[in-house]
């Protein structure tokens, strides 16, 4: 058994750390409130421009202008990643990288297949292991906004029409609650043609023209899709390590109780080996 001194330096120890989990937990709750107001704000306007987008997309595809839907053999495969720059948030981090393994290793395993991160945490994990990575924006994590969105959109989006890409898809964290993230795998381009869009009984009147539509609502759409990706993560992110450090603070809070008693005990032990010492001496003087 550990003597009382060693007892009570980790007694001492585990108290500091549950202040500091107790601490990483409110702040992760303030900006988990600020994150989850942005993300429940900005889902409603991407869903109506994504509904919006498939009522049309079927009309679109009929001309060959529109370069976001063109199918092509499947050669090059780009996987954006969106993680954290910062741990201590369960396993939000890995089950990204896992997903995009899997991808690479099952559905993409005749392919070509780039990495564009954004979080520290998957470029870190993905250049350390020689993956391919062909762009990391760890910066934008620390202040998001659409303008900075929008360049990394953009610049995916000439690759893809240049022929540098042929399939380009998102691997986030989808928010759900404090507690539940999903891991996505989202398609970004080439753009898909659904089924259900050719059945809808609806004429288009293009104003002024079909062209205008291919260069402004698709790209914007592409820019709020990948906007409300990055969102949804940060969300995630924020949600993940307040749970993370709530069960962290109930576990500092068991072992501080478990080693409390071991104390006691050691405590008590020792206490009763002393007075039987002394009542051994005093019968021994009484001899």
């Amino acid at each position: 058994m550990a003597n009382l001194k060693e007892i009570r330096a980790r007694i001492s120890s585990v108290g500091s750390t549950m202040q500091i989990t107790s601490a990483m937990k409110m702040v992760s709750a303030a900006k988990l409130k600020r994150a989850q107001d942005a993300i429940l704000q900005m889902r409603p306007y991407s869903d109506k421009l994504t509904e919006l987008l498939n009522n049309l997309i079927s009309s679109i595809d009929s001309s060959e202008n529109n370069i976001y839907s063109k199918k092509r053999k499947l050669n090059s495969v780009l996987l954006v990643t969106i993680t954290s720059n910062r741990g201590l948030c369960g396993g939000f981090n890995s089950f990204i990288i896992k997903q995009a393994k899997a991808l690479i290793k099952n559905e993409y395993k005749n392919t070509n297949v780039s990495i564009l991160s954004i979080g520290k945490k998957s470029s870190e994990h993905f250049t350390k292991n020689s993956f391919n990575v062909v762009g990391t924006y760890d910066d934008l994590l620390s202040d998001i906004t659409y303008d900075g969105t929008c360049k990394i959109a953009e610049k995916i989006m000439i690759e893809f029409v240049d022929g540098k890409y042929d399939k380009v898809v998102l691997v986030y964290n989808q928010f759900k609650n404090a507690a539940t993230q999903i891991v996505k795998s989202e398609n970004f381009l080439p753009l898909k043609n659904e089924e259900k869009a050719q059945e809808r009984p609806f004429n288009y009147i293009f104003e002024p023209s079909q062209e205008s539509i291919v260069e402004e609502l698709i790209p914007r759409s592409l820019k709020t899709q990948l906007f409300k990706a990055i969102l949804d993560s940060n969300a995630s992110e924020h949600g993940a390590r307040m749970t993370a450090m709530h069960k962290a603070t109930d576990n500092a809070s068991e072992l501080k109780k478990e080693l409390t008693l071991t104390y006691n005990k050691a405590r008590q032990a020792a206490i009763t080996g002393e007075i039987l010492e002394i009542v051994g001496g005093a019968e021994a003087l009484k001899g």
